[in-house]
């Protein structure tokens, strides 16, 4: 009796085993999944053009992916993050004495279409890794500002590269511009409906006044009217003894090419279940079995 029972046992054992697949195999994905992911940001410009890492910043964003087929994918996403920079960093003399800095929050929005290497479908055990190259299309809101006298300023409407100045009108910048994410990443699925995303993507940009600095010094004389941006226009007197950089036609920036800011993530995506099974009369990549 008792070793009937052990056989009843294992043999039900070996049948639910036996099924698992099969119970499987009955959930399916859907081709479109949200995500949440988080790293860091690096700033690259005018005040940091030799590409240092000595100002990351927390990034963080949500975005929802749709899977065209097993190569290709489209994704919308909405992020946050802070950029800043300090000349201090610069290892240049010249730099070092400008004594500018600045810093500003980045909320972004994009679209990006992702191009595996490899065939990548969710729930599929045989097409579960890839890398993958990405590149698209964004605007972002930034907004530099700095610290003086243990104040905050908004540095763009006080016009430090002399753009309230009549003679320098075209300086003026908006605070809204394109970006072009730009960059690699690998997927993995999980389990489940769960998969998980790193990738680093440089952000080119139409600006390059994300650090308020861009082209020449307009002199002093231009702000009679406007102490705190004279001031904050030409910082070097701060650790030059009292010396200026700041003469009219005078380097202070680098218009010869654009800013930007680079992000290093770490997601993870979540597939809907679906109850609709893949037709077997056509190639449906959108939905495979777990």
């Amino acid at each position: 009796m008792v070793q009937i029972r052990r056989t009843l046992a294992i043999i039900i054992i070996l049948v639910t085993v036996a099924s698992i697949p099969q119970m499987k195999a009955q959930k399916y994905y859907t081709a479109i999944e949200l995500g949440i992911s988080g790293g860091g940001s690096q700033y690259f410009g005018d005040l940091n053009e030799n590409y240092g890492f000595k100002t990351p910043h927390a990034y963080g964003g949500a975005y929802l992916r749709k899977r065209m087929n097993m190569y290709i994918a489209l994704k919308g996403v909405v992020s946050y993050t802070n950029i800043g920079y300090n000349d201090k960093y610069n290892s240049a003399l010249y730099n070092k004495t400008r004594n500018l800095n600045f810093s500003s929050q980045i909320f972004e929005g994009a679209f990006q279409a992702e191009f595996n290497f490899f065939g990548f479908v969710t729930g599929d055990p045989y097409h579960r890794f890839t890398p993958y190259l990405t590149g698209g299309i964004g605007a972002f809101y930034y907004s530099p500002y700095t610290e003086y006298n243990g104040q905050k300023y908004s540095l763009q409407p006080l016009g430090t590269e002399g753009q309230n100045v009549k003679e320098y009108s075209s300086r003026k910048y908006s605070n809204i511009a394109a970006c072009f994410p730009l960059g690699i990443g690998i997927k993995y699925w999980v389990t489940g409906g769960v998969n998980i995303t790193v990738e680093i993507a440089d952000r080119l940009t139409t600006t390059d006044h994300m650090d308020d600095v861009s082209s020449t010094y307009v002199g002093i004389d231009k702000f009679k009217k406007n102490p705190i941006g004279a001031a904050l226009q030409d910082r070097s007197p701060e650790v030059n003894q009292g010396s200026s950089l700041g003469i009219a036609g005078k380097q202070r920036g680098n218009t010869a090419s654009m800013d930007q800011y680079m992000v290093a993530e770490i997601s993870v995506s979540f597939n809907f279940t679906s109850y609709r099974c893949p037709s077997a009369d056509r190639n449906d990549d959108q939905l495979r079995i777990r």
